[in-house]
């Protein structure tokens, strides 16, 4: 590792040579990326200078431990114990900072939600998901589009998918993929019982056409009038657009925007998105026989969460941790499970990189 560390501060050190150059730094350009790669750097070798201060400093005072000054040897082992963890704990921060980064980190997203189980109920709470996502995403400063939704007519949806732009939207949302349960009694309940309903949240990285090529003898495409809510807005003509994918089966289709193109160009966008997904699985499934624990893995076929209204309390079952602020969370509040989620995502790349 240390001969690796040394490697990237030469490195760092030749980037920061070269940018104070005076025709590099007229040159916006070249001065731009290679200032993108000294800040990819900067975080490891400011970790492995201090790395390298504190063993100097942990060698001085073991010599001055083990030296004839009794007093000054009773005062240098006091601290020989806080400079090995000091070392430790830097050695785990630049282990981490070497791992491999997830190159859809920075993507944006394509999010899925469905009412699963519950009737209009898990509709509504596709709809609380919906809103919990979107306000989310403005705390962000990220950009919410819907590209389709099929509403129930009382609120709620028994789909909604919608593109998340940001910087390092996916970084955050991918976390929430899986089965997400409510707890609450529905307001046409007059019994006071309350009712389980579920939802599915699928988190799928924006995909470009150099990521996935899709020929067009493997699609189907099959346009159609869009529906309005409560039969308002129904459009004369045929805009909407479904796309079947022959190969996998899997079908997508988009209404909401105004012209047939745009629903195709947005309908292609999603089926690329669950392609590559696929194809992800697929590779993590190779590499492993035993498929990962729902952090960060994209599979819905796993309860990650549970909004208990009577309790006021939201439990995420990965981290085996509940919060009683449920409605500051649906209104947004996700950060701590999500920063004990990425935690501990890279705790276990970390496990496995040392194993």
């Amino acid at each position: 590792m240390e001969e690796k560390l040394a490697s990237i501060e030469a490195r760092y050190n030749e980037l920061v040579a070269q940018m104070a150059q005076p025709e590099i730094a007229s040159d916006y350009s070249r001065y731009s990326e290679l200032a993108r790669q000294q800040n990819e750097l900067q975080p490891v070798v400011t970790a492995y200078r201090e790395w390298l201060k504190a063993r100097r400093e942990y060698e001085e005072t073991r010599a001055l431990a083990d030296g004839d000054d009794a007093d000054m040897a009773e005062m240098a082992r006091a601290e020989l114990e806080p400079l090995e963890r000091k070392i430790a704990d830097l050695e785990r921060q630049i282990r981490a900072l070497l791992l491999p980064k997830d190159p859809n980190d920075e993507r944006d997203v394509i999010v899925e939600i469905r009412a699963g189980a519950g009737g209009d109920e898990a509709g509504l709470f596709a709809a609380d998901l919906f809103r919990m996502y979107t306000r989310y995403a403005e705390v962000n400063h990220w950009k919410v589009e819907v590209i389709d939704e099929n509403e129930t007519g009382i609120g709620g949806y028994k789909e909604v998918i919608f593109n998340v732009r940001g910087k390092g939207a996916y970084s955050r949302l991918k976390y929430e993929s899986g089965v997400h349960r409510v707890q609450r009694v529905p307001s046409t309940e007059a019994s006071g019982r309350i009712h389980t309903s579920t939802a599915t949240v699928a988190v799928l990285p924006q995909v470009d056409d150099v990521d996935i090529n899709i020929p067009p003898g493997d699609i189907e495409t099959e346009v159609y009038k869009s529906q309005g809510a409560g039969g308002q807005n129904v459009q004369k003509n045929a805009t909407a657009v479904r796309i079947r994918h022959i190969p996998t089966g899997i079908v997508v289709q988009c209404q909401d925007e105004r012209s047939q193109l745009q629903n195709r160009l947005r309908a292609m966008s999603i089926l690329k998105a669950r392609l590559y997904a696929l194809e992800q699985g697929k590779v993590e499934a190779a590499m492993s026989e035993s498929r990962r624990d729902q952090v960060g893995s994209g599979e819905r076929s796993e309860k990650i969460r549970t909004y208990n209204f009577p309790q006021n309390r939201v439990t995420d079952h990965r981290l085996d941790k509940s919060l009683y602020r449920l409605e500051s969370i649906l209104n947004g509040d996700l950060d701590e499970f999500i920063d004990e989620l990425g935690a501990r995502d890279q705790a276990e790349k970390l496990q496995a990189a040392m194993a």
